[in-house]
């Protein structure tokens, strides 16, 4: 068994202690070496964040790994091209035991990605992994205590905290610029609807058991796999938890709550009931912090993160940044106040955490928070009823049946 494995499984056994870099050999990088890096899950987003480590010179992608075989090789010629010897694999544990792989990339559908990284924190391995981070709050917990405990560095794919508009708005709004924080207004795109479809084969090349993983198990229909899983409730939370694994993020970076979340939870969402896809396409959910904040979410709002206080507010979107007054945009930072973690680039400070063993921008815990007031939103919507939420136990006040909910039953033979 490999050294860092075996220091990793017994810091597991006796509890969760911190295991420091040197102790992993994960300092063993010199300032010539490249990082070596297999990536898992190369489909449409997979594609891109690959492509993205290809042109960093520090990086050296030496295996991919996809259940679609025509996806596999693709991906694998691709790499080759860029640095022969790329291997391609179907089974992301065989890629997993190499020795000679520093950190992978998970660009995997969304209800593999703790499954995967749990193995690799496990065997030793850096992870780059997109977001959303988990497919239940359960998930997200044992994935943050397990890369504590195995001492890797984790980068959560939440690339709007790395582009300078959004965090020069966080910013402003972490220091108040807007006066005393009362509410966050939230926007997310509306969910798309997936009609049934009749079940047919698989196609070739498509290891189709293997892609539904710890799911339960469901005939072959198209739309159920390639990018339009994340409507389907097995596989992923839907619009919420997908693009919400982006704003609610940021507003969680401006309200300064990276390390918490809400205290009560409630809204409605219409959910289809006669199509493929059964997750959210209207929804509008508020989120109580204990601070008096209340963050609304809804798929009315225009897609951006508005941060309304005594004195005006702040608003951070895809299309442009205001504020009213306008002149909030201008305020300029002084050096005794909050300054955000800066990132120019998502790939390039996973790769300067790698080296430095240092932090990332978008560690596992702020991506779990993040991602579990979508979890809490979702549950909340499908009861049909306001949630008190305990955030440091995350554990519902007084609700046995939503508590059910923060887990999910795992296929055999896969488990956490």
């Amino acid at each position: 068994m490999l050294r860092r494995q075996f220091l990793c499984r017994a810091a597991m056994a006796v509890g969760p202690m911190v295991i420091g870099a040197g102790a992993l050999g994960a300092d063993r990088l010199s300032p010539g070496d490249r990082t070596t890096v297999g990536a898992i899950g190369i489909g449409g987003r997979g594609r891109a964040v690959l492509r993205s480590f290809l042109s960093e010179p520090r990086a050296q992608v030496v295996a991919v790994c996809d259940v679609d075989a025509a996806r596999r090789e693709a991906a694998r010629r691709e790499a080759d091209a860029a640095s022969a010897g790329c291997a391609a694999y179907n089974d992301f544990r065989e890629l997993l035991a190499r020795p000679d792989i520093d950190a992978v990339v998970i660009a995997t559908p969304d209800h593999w990605h703790v499954p995967v990284a749990l193995a690799a924190a496990r065997a030793g391995k850096d992870i780059y992994c997109e977001k959303p981070l988990s497919l239940t709050i359960a998930e997200g917990r044992t994935l943050v205590e397990t890369v504590r405990r195995c001492g890797r560095v984790f980068q959560t794919g939440s690339q709007l905290r790395s582009q300078a508009r959004f965090r020069t708005g966080c910013e402003l709004a972490r220091n108040r610029r807007m006066g005393t924080l009362r509410a966050i207004r939230v926007g997310l795109p509306t969910g798309p609807f997936l009609p049934h479809r009749p079940p047919e084969p698989p196609p070739d090349g498509l290891d189709y058991d293997f892609w539904l993983g710890q799911a339960p198990w469901s005939p072959y229909v198209p739309g159920r796999c390639h990018g339009t899983f994340r409507y389907i409730f097995d596989y992923s939370g839907g619009t919420v938890t997908d693009f919400g694994a982006h704003d609610i993020d940021l507003a969680q970076w401006g309200h300064g709550t990276e390390h918490t979340g809400p205290v009560e939870i409630e809204g409605r969402g219409d959910f289809p009931s006669d199509g493929l896809s059964d997750t959210a396409t209207n929804f509008h959910f508020f989120c109580t912090f204990a601070d008096g904040v209340v963050m609304e979410v809804s798929n009315a709002f225009r897609h951006s993160v508005r941060f309304e206080g005594d004195d005006g507010w702040i608003y951070v979107g895809r299309d442009r940044s205001d504020a009213d007054p306008r002149s909030l945009l201008e305020s300029r930072i002084g050096p005794n106040e909050i300054h955000l973690y800066e990132s120019r680039d998502h790939t390039a400070d996973f790769l300067d955490g790698v080296r430095s063993r240092g932090p990332t921008i978008a560690p596992p815990e702020t991506a779990h928070r993040s991602v579990s007031i979508a979890h809490l939103a979702n549950i909340a919507m499908r009861l049909g009823r306001k949630l008190r939420w305990d955030p440091q136990a995350e554990r519902f006040v007084g609700d046995a049946e939503a508590d059910r909910m923060l887990s999910r039953a795992m296929r055999p033979p896969w488990h956490l």
